[in-house]
């Protein structure tokens, strides 16, 4: 996919944004060619400095950004080449989902092997043993607590894993 291409696609520029987020995101979302400086890029995009640098550590930990450091030999500092590598965005994007399929799939057989008690009142949801402890009465509002159905939410979370599943390529592991 091209440089380009991926850059137009919504669920990068998602992906980007949960990355940066809003004050990160003209950093992520206009990279030049070859290498820059973080002060070339704060001046040509008219953010703060610190944002930007922000950013480009975020894109370097999450291997989409590389940095070379060059030192001045008349001043001592230092000055950082950033390089853009959104080569990387499709095994990083898949990474991700392996490990919400992981966490999909962990959570599934909590709500499958434990019992809950809900306030209707307060919205707030209990473990069986933990309503228990509190006499089945809210502890916030004193409202007798009701045992909860979860298993649309189990469904939906079947649902979610099954299209995880074919996604990603993998086995049921249910």
């Amino acid at each position: 996919m091209a440089f380009e291409d991926l850059l137009e696609d919504p669920v990068i520029q998602k992906y980007l944004h949960e990355l940066v987020g809003p004050k990160g995101m003209p950093v992520a979302a206009a990279p030049p060619e070859g290498e820059v400086t973080d002060e070339e890029l704060a001046e040509e995009l008219d953010l703060e400095l610190n944002d930007v640098r922000r950013s480009l550590f975020i894109l370097y930990e999450n291997d989409l950004a590389s940095y070379r450091r060059l030192r001045d030999e008349d001043s001592g500092w230092l000055t950082y080449l950033w390089t853009f590598e959104y080569d990387n965005i499709p095994e990083n994007l898949e990474s991700e989902l392996h490990r919400l399929y992981e966490a999909l799939s962990d959570r599934r057989e909590y709500e499958r092997t434990h019992e809950f008690y809900l306030c209707e009142i307060c919205s707030i949801r209990f473990e069986f043993g933990e309503a228990m402890d509190f006499g089945f009465e809210c502890p916030e509002c004193g409202t007798p607590m009701d045992a909860m159905d979860n298993d649309r939410l189990v469904s939906s979370m079947d649902e979610r894993i099954a299209a995880l599943e074919d996604e990603l390529n993998v086995g049921a592991e249910a």
